[in-house]
């Protein structure tokens, strides 16, 4: 059969007169297979919700989506920090592009033990790569959501009776900093473990009675506010070498309220 590419239109490559560039465009919730690695560097298959976009230059009509898929399938396997500036690049050159962002989500579960049984069951993270490649330079973000355990300092205060508590959702996103070969490597369970530490108690999928136990006093006796898990995991991120920038959110779904409570905190690493 003859190849009809070669005779068919191109009308995305079409001029434009109207002068207006578009500052991304491409294919977005797109779920894709891709594998991840652990904190031992062991490959983790996950599947992923993934968006990718170029720079449009005012004079083009359109750019050509096809080709996002094209080199999606081309880098298929590991997608990682090391590999995603390899994914941008290729994304430049196939579309024509002096920008390219690639945004991948997806859940990254970790072996829980629980503290006193030592019961194992595996907790699902919501996690997201980002990344970007303009030419003059390539930005990583890893971006985190773990679940823990808040107790309100207030409510044990004033109460007779205990205190209540709530899940809350920490949220770490983190810039690491540049090195000569790419970016200083900051794990997934690096960030889970800050945001741990930074509410009442670690959250996990399976308890016996005596982790209850455990778990419910060790949450009494470390009480927080929103506010104080948003400091607690800022203070620790700002200690980090590794980390150029981040931002943290906090939101406690409450459980004596019909709203949720939130706090921010945007930052640097310490000098």
């Amino acid at each position: 059969m003859p190849n009809q590419n070669s005779s068919l239109p191109d009308i995305q490559a079409t001029p434009d007169t109207r002068g207006i560039a578009i500052d991304q465009v491409g294919v977005s919730d797109l779920r894709y297979p891709i594998q991840v690695l652990d904190q031992e560097g062991r490959p983790f298959p996950t599947v992923a919700k993934i968006s990718m976009s170029v720079h449009l230059p005012h004079h083009f009509k359109g750019t050509h989506m096809s080709r996002f898929l094209e080199v999606l399938s081309h880098h298929e396997g590991e997608v990682t920090m090391r590999t995603l500036p390899e994914i941008l690049h290729d994304l430049k050159k196939q579309l024509d592009a002096e920008e390219a962002h690639i945004e991948v989500a997806f859940t990254y579960f970790v072996t829980k033990k629980a503290p006193v049984s030592g019961a194992a069951a595996k907790v699902g993270c919501d996690c997201v790569f980002k990344g970007k490649s303009n030419g003059k330079v390539d930005d990583f973000v890893l971006c985190v959501t773990v679940p823990v355990t808040t107790l309100c300092p207030c409510s044990k205060e004033i109460s007779e009776y205990g205190a209540h508590n709530q899940r809350g959702y920490v949220t770490l996103e983190v810039r690491p900093k540049a090195t000569a070969g790419g970016w200083e490597l900051i794990l997934i369970e690096d960030l889970i473990e800050i945001a741990e530490k930074s509410g009442s108690a670690p959250l996990y999928a399976l308890l016996k009675r005596t982790d209850e136990r455990f778990v419910t006093m060790q949450a009494y006796d470390n009480p927080v506010f929103v506010e104080d898990v948003v400091r607690n995991a800022a203070a620790l991120l700002r200690a980090d070498k590794r980390v150029a920038s981040f931002s943290v959110k906090a939101v406690n779904h409450e459980s004596i309220h019909d709203h949720n409570a939130f706090a921010t905190i945007i930052g640097h690493a310490a000098e």
